[in-house]
């Protein structure tokens, strides 16, 4: 049995079956880590020692009886911007490059309740702001299918270290698009749940009224299994929200006829890559195929979802990372005068140049005098937005389009030109705007053997109709984690793939 082949459910099983054991997962995954690590890069820290504990102390408790869910012993990993009680938590950033947290997220919480081995932290855009992965200062994540390419962000290292089998599944966190896009690009399955579906305790805040924790996974499945243990109310979170059911994995059924998909003339427009419209349009008719009803239809506003979303988030950020000054924790630069200077070292050595861009972008629209003009006519446009999504699923129920205007592009290419980047996030970042759930599925690869992804967008808290939609198109072609096991022989053949 190829170990790091299997589905996180598929592992789960083996483990609750005696045909494997939690150690055994660890150890398979930290050698493919030591393997592929020099030149992927998903990890900014591993936790070895503490990832065997763990995998003893979850198989005795398996083995006794306590933890019966799918997933129990498989190993994780956790995006840098989550915290864990202990363990370095960077959010990628020099500025947080000594800081250890005193308690751990509450999504990492309920995978610890269900026997989940958190084995290390995943590298990340700065504080989450970029698409490609490359803003870190602990270096760019390179994406598994071709080194020389990107594997999207802010949640690159979670999607690379799936597609590359550096661990089983992981967690990312999604302000704009961010485990949407990576997803797409890595080839692996990410989503974006429902606004206050899981808690926002403990992930460090870029945009908090966009921020929210998801799942990255080989599967559909996975996903749902997933999504169902991270899931809950807490208390502890002012937006989290108490749902009635989170049986996400009940959704699984291989039927979808009469479900009524809409695509927005929109987004298959201009600036969308050929190949990629194709593959999205060959996935619709998939669906269609099997019963779906698909239409095209305007959508409206697409146009102004990316300044709307710049203007709200990047307000949001210079307000979230004022607390970042040097006097409580992290990094303080080692020479200064007063208070005042310290500040001003601190933050200048301590962030990169992307989250200096936005801070004073997002200082600059809260000001006297722009407040009206930038953050509130922002904040007027995400409502219409929302509106245009809600006149969208009184006849549809789920939005059908491309994750991403293009494949993985070439490192180094993005950050010459950060209009460029920003642009690539105009059909992902509505969904935050408006705290819809939406979710990236790999529909194949393009000419240059990059993954194409599609989004499925659902209404607020119908998960259930995306993961349904999702896994009959995964049943309905070949399943797309017996060709990511693959990628490893590819390796062999071609020195630009692990």
């Amino acid at each position: 049995m190829d170990i790091l082949s299997l589905t996180a459910l598929q592992l789960g099983k083996a483990i609750k079956e005696r045909e494997a054991s939690a150690a055994d997962a660890v150890r398979a995954v930290l050698d493919r880590v030591k393997e592929v690590e020099p030149e992927v890069n998903s990890y900014v820290t591993l936790d070895e020692e503490g990832a065997f504990q763990q995998a003893e102390e979850v198989q005795r408790l398996i083995e006794a009886g306590e933890f019966t869910g799918p997933l129990a012993g498989v190993p994780v990993a956790v995006k840098d911007n989550i915290c864990i009680e202990g363990q370095l938590t960077t959010c990628g950033s020099r500025i947080l490059s000594n800081f250890k947290p005193v308690y751990t997220a509450e999504a990492v919480l309920n995978l610890k309740k269900a026997g989940a081995v958190v084995i290390g932290k995943t590298n990340m855009d700065e504080f989450a702001m970029g698409s490609t992965t490359e803003t870190s200062y602990y270096g760019s994540t390179k994406n598994p299918h071709n080194l020389n390419h990107v594997p999207g962000g802010s949640s690159g290292g979670s999607c690379a270290a799936v597609a590359a089998r550096e661990c089983y599944y992981a967690l990312g966190s999604d302000t704009g698009g961010s485990i949407r896009q990576p997803s797409s690009f890595c080839g692996v399955v990410g989503l974006k749940p429902t606004y206050g579906t899981v808690s926002r305790y403990g992930l460090v805040a870029y945009g908090s009224s966009l921020d929210q924790i998801g799942p990255v996974a080989k599967d559909v499945p996975d996903c749902a299994a997933i999504l169902e243990i991270i899931s809950s109310h807490d208390t502890k979170d002012s937006t989290s929200v108490k749902r009635k059911n989170y049986h996400f994995t009940e959704a699984l059924t291989e039927d979808v006829k009469g479900l009524k998909i809409g695509i927005p003339r929109d987004y298959m427009g201009k600036g969308l890559d050929k190949e990629v419209e194709e593959a999205v349009r060959k996935a619709a008719k998939v669906l269609e195929e099997n019963g779906a009803i698909v239409e095209e239809f305007d959508l409206s506003l697409v146009q102004y979802a990316i300044p709307a979303y710049y203007v709200i988030a990047s307000a949001e950020a210079s307000s979230n990372l004022e607390r970042f000054d040097g006097v409580k924790y992290g990094y303080r630069t080692a020479d200064y005068r007063d208070l005042h200077n310290m500040y001003k070292k601190t933050r200048s050595e301590g962030f990169g140049a992307e989250v200096k861009r936005r801070i004073m972008l997002g200082s600059f629209v809260l000001s006297s005098g722009y407040y009206d003009a930038y953050y509130l006519k922002a904040l007027r446009t995400k409502a219409l937005i929302k509106q245009a999504f809600d006149r969208a699923f009184e006849k549809y129920d789920v939005i059908l389009g491309p994750t991403a205007p293009s494949t993985a592009s070439e490192l180094g290419k993005s950050l010459t030109d950060p209009m460029k980047m920003y642009l690539g996030d105009i059909y992902t970042v509505a969904v935050n705007l408006a705290g819809l759930p939406a979710m990236s599925v790999p529909v194949g690869k393009d000419s240059r053997g990059l993954p194409i992804g599609i989004q499925l967008i659902g209404n607020s808290f119908q998960e259930k109709t995306l993961l349904r939609a999702a896994y009959m198109y995964e049943c309905a072609t070949e399943k797309w984690h017996e060709t990511s096991a693959n990628i490893g022989k590819e390796a062999q053949e071609n020195g630009k793939t692990i």
